[in-house]
């Protein structure tokens, strides 16, 4: 996407921020991911088993804890072993992610299907209650997805021009913003061999939106978000 790009200038490690990940669960240990808080898993029948078995969660929690080192994560596993989940299952994480006391939600999934915004409308509303915010995919390239696409939530764009410590803005302050699809660097591993894509242009949105709120933890809605990222509000 076309826009200007921004980073945080009054950047902070994220102490006292809790990130929720809503994925297929972290890998406890990581090296780069550290320590994180006791979770959830809405799949499978122990509620306790956040651990992942893709690879996928942990990726992104890892580009996440590379801006944020000092933030606290919370896995919320709702993918198994594939890529495939239900959007009420998604309401649900969200909604119980932010009763946990998520300041911000990465949820790096979604769905093309319109049916479900009613569900995702009413699960963003409890965020917003709560003074939560939502970052999550606004497209795959062609079609919008949901609930990254409704109104409340950062919704984000793959934008491979642009730096994997920006967020590329429209001057409108209005619609998604643009982030890298790549997630954190593995060593001796060439970047186009690394996973890539949309998800973690997501994660990296969020670990950089995490790194303003801990600075200035007076903004509370996508809309602020994008007002200070444009240059229109300070």
């Amino acid at each position: 996407m076309s826009g200007k790009l921004w980073s945080p200038s009054e950047a902070s490690g994220g102490a006292g921020l809790r990130v929720a990940v809503i994925d297929s669960g972290v890998a406890p240990g990581h090296p780069h991911v550290g320590a994180l808080a006791c979770g959830i898993s809405l799949v499978g029948d122990d509620r306790a088993d956040t651990v992942d078995r893709l690879g996928h969660g942990t990726a992104v929690a890892a580009a996440i804890r590379e801006k944020l080192p000092e933030a606290t994560l919370v896995p919320v596993r709702v993918l198994d072993r594939t890529l495939a989940t239900s959007a009420r299952m998604l309401a649900d994480a969200i909604v119980w992610a932010v009763e946990d006391g998520a300041r911000l939600v990465n949820l790096s999934l979604g769905t093309r299907n319109a049916v479900h915004v009613p569900i995702f409308e009413a699960a963003l509303s409890a965020a917003l209650v709560r003074g939560a915010l939502v970052v999550s995919a606004y497209d795959d390239g062609e079609v919008q997805w949901y609930p990254g696409s409704l109104a409340g939530v950062l919704g984000v764009v793959v934008d491979p021009s642009c730096p994997r410590f920006s967020l590329a803005v429209s001057a409108s302050a209005d619609g998604p913003v643009g982030a890298s699809p790549w997630p954190r660097p593995i060593p001796g591993v060439a970047a186009e061999r690394n996973l890539s894509g949309v998800s973690f242009a997501v994660a990296n949105a969020t670990g950089l939106i995490g790194r303003l709120l801990g600075a200035r933890p007076e903004l509370r809605t996508a809309d602020e978000i994008r007002q200070v990222a444009s240059g229109s509000m300070r």
